[in-house]
């Protein structure tokens, strides 16, 4: 009895370990994939976008370019399978015997960095997402050991991914319990933390900076009611993003023919960065810009116009590069739109009420607040915003104003972009 015993004791050590090991091999990949097309989307966007502000014309050409591009590689070399974002994750936890295959790396990869570089305006987060999930996936099918830890072994991959690109361990883990995995057990955190510590260490070693490195001085109780309005105004601008997403890709699939989608795609999109080039790409070149000229933002005619029109069309131009093939999904879209969001009702009402508000703190509240709205979680979104600002001084204020939009979103329209389901309801 008493070696019966110790043998189940040594299978569950060796056990352990095997899963611990494995973890960190899926940390380490996907942080390196992670960083990787960060740096990559970063420094190459930098570039196009610099060649589009000097000659206009591009604005016309590097989407035709991106999109024809990515709809060539998936023809010839990647199956011929279009990318679904999140939803092939939900595809593979949801089924036993349907795994993420190996080329969902290099497809979400490359196609990722293809679409926001060349324009697109959507982010590379979701391709991140997916191609780590894919890396977790695989990784299980190695061993039979492994084979019940499926769900574990693609939130590993998903929390490292987040973890790298947003330098936030507390991000990461938060994603892919709130969106990926919706349940906690032991064995998570056995599979996910160990990946994500190893992500934290690298990023440390490789002194990986925060997507936007802001110190907050200070925030006022004043402000309260106009964040509540704020996170409430976030819930209803999600909402239409997340109907313009579904919409369009809807629309799209009665056009038969890629090319003509890609050409109304390109129509679209080409069109509104000759009148708004802050949409091109992910639009993290903007917010930066709003960020640091906040202080010295004035509301006048042109500038509201162009506010207003940044945030009636962020929506559609996102909706128009997804639906005609480009890879990414809505979180840099979110993060856009929040701050464009915060620093409008900010501006507008030191303007008209003379609130004496600080722009810089609406501004990233905004994105939080867009973000849980978009994705219908809280959490991961105020993490995350901390995480990309490396600062918690608005970490209450914050956490209430998530909440308030994600809730208004859900009351108004049920679903996320990768939530909703044909099946279940007609737009």
């Amino acid at each position: 009895m008493k070696t019966i015993r110790q043998t189940k004791c040594n299978f569950q050590i060796i056990k352990c370990s095997k899963l611990i090991i494995a973890s960190l091999l899926i940390g380490f990949l996907s942080a390196f994939l992670a960083i990787s097309l960060k740096r990559m989307t970063e420094y190459y966007e930098n570039i196009f976008f610099h060649q589009a502000n000097n000659n206009p014309i591009y604005y016309l050409v590097f989407p035709f370019v991106g999109l024809s591009v990515i709809y060539f590689l998936r023809l010839y070399l990647f199956k011929r399978k279009e990318n679904k974002g999140i939803k092939e994750i939900f595809e593979s936890t949801n089924s036993e015997s349907k795994n993420l295959p190996l080329y969902k790396i290099p497809s979400h990869f490359i196609n990722g960095l293809l679409t926001v570089i060349f324009g697109g305006s959507t982010g590379i987060e979701v391709s991140t997402v997916v191609a780590s999930a894919t890396i977790g996936s695989v990784c299980q099918q190695k061993e039979n050991i492994f084979k019940k830890y499926k769900l574990e072994f693609i939130s590993a991959g998903v929390a490292a991914g987040i973890t790298a690109l947003f330098c936030s361990p507390f991000a990461g883990i938060l994603f892919a319990t709130e969106v990926i995995s919706k349940k906690v057990t032991k064995s998570f955190f056995l599979i996910t933390i160990p990946a994500i510590t190893l992500t934290t260490g690298l990023l440390f070693l490789l002194n990986e900076p925060p997507l936007f490195a802001l110190k907050i001085s200070n925030w006022h109780g004043y402000a309260i009611p106009y964040f509540l309005l704020l996170g409430v105004l976030s819930g209803i601008h999600s909402v239409y993003l997340t109907k313009c997403v579904l919409y369009f890709k809807k629309q799209f699939l009665k056009v038969k023919v890629q090319y003509t989608k890609i050409i109304i795609s390109v129509i679209i999109l080409s069109t509104a960065l000759f009148i708004f080039p802050e949409l091109y790409g992910d639009g993290y070149h903007a917010i930066k810009s709003i960020i640091f000229s906040s202080k010295e933002n004035l509301l006048t005619l042109p500038f509201g116009i162009t506010l207003l029109g940044i945030l009636l069309l962020k929506p559609i131009v996102t909706s128009a590069t997804l639906a005609s093939g480009g890879d990414g999904g809505v979180f840099a879209p979110s993060l856009f739109m929040g701050a464009f969001l915060g620093l409008t009702l900010s501006i507008l009402l030191n303007t008209f009420f003379d609130t004496n508000l600080i722009p810089l703190n609406f501004i990233i509240i905004g994105m939080a607040a867009s973000l849980s709205a978009s994705i219908h979680a809280p959490f991961t979104a105020l993490f995350l915003v901390c995480g990309i600002i490396n600062d918690y001084t608005l970490f209450f204020p914050m956490l209430a104003i998530c909440l308030v939009s994600k809730y208004t979103a859900k009351m108004i329209y049920p679903f996320t972009v990768y939530s909703f389901n044909p099946s279940l309801q007609k737009l």
